[in-house]
């Protein structure tokens, strides 16, 4: 479903994508939600990342696919709700100079800092990183020219005593 706004807590934080969210991806495959629940990637993300890391319970926010194909598509700057996100890459522009780059301040939720001090990543199709989320302010760059995609797959975690989102992103960006 394609989604075209900016959050009314950043106004200046837009979102230009298409989406599919984790409700559907249960509905349809049988791969994904199976990959999301492998014992052994858990106790990996629980080792790396020093929490203890548990699947998340809302269906819609567990595993998305976002997918970036127009020029000016973004995924604006935002905390998410839950502590980890395993983001898998697809595919994702070859050439840094046509956007789809993942900025991103570790340690600082304050979005504005990623106009200053962002570290900045490109990546390739097959990549994947882990983002502790909730406290690393990020956002990926606009898309610069037609013809390109950035898809990928994100695995939001959290732990035991936070299986609540703070805010309702969720919905705006995934739902039906």
């Amino acid at each position: 479903m394609r989604r075209d706004f900016a959050m009314a807590a950043t106004a200046d934080s837009p979102r230009h994508m298409t989406t599919l969210g984790g409700h559907t991806i249960d509905r349809e495959s049988t791969l994904i939600p199976r990959l999301y629940r492998d014992r052994e990637l858990l106790a990996w993300l629980g080792d790396v990342s020093s929490l203890a890391a548990v699947e998340v319970a809302d269906p819609l926010e567990r595993h998305v696919l976002n997918i970036l194909h127009r020029p000016g598509d973004t995924h604006g700057a935002h905390t998410d709700d839950y502590p980890l996100a395993l983001v898998l890459f697809i595919e994702a522009p070859a050439d840094p100079a046509d956007g789809g780059l993942l900025h991103y301040t570790p340690r600082s939720g304050a979005l504005d800092a990623l106009d200053a001090t962002a570290e900045r990543a490109h990546h390739r199709s097959g990549d994947g990183y882990l983002l502790r989320a909730d406290t690393t302010a990020h956002r990926v760059t606009a898309l610069r020219r037609p013809g390109i995609r950035r898809t990928v797959l994100n695995f939001a975690y959290t732990t035991p005593d936070r299986q609540r989102a703070r805010t309702s992103t969720a919905s705006a960006l995934y739902a039906p």
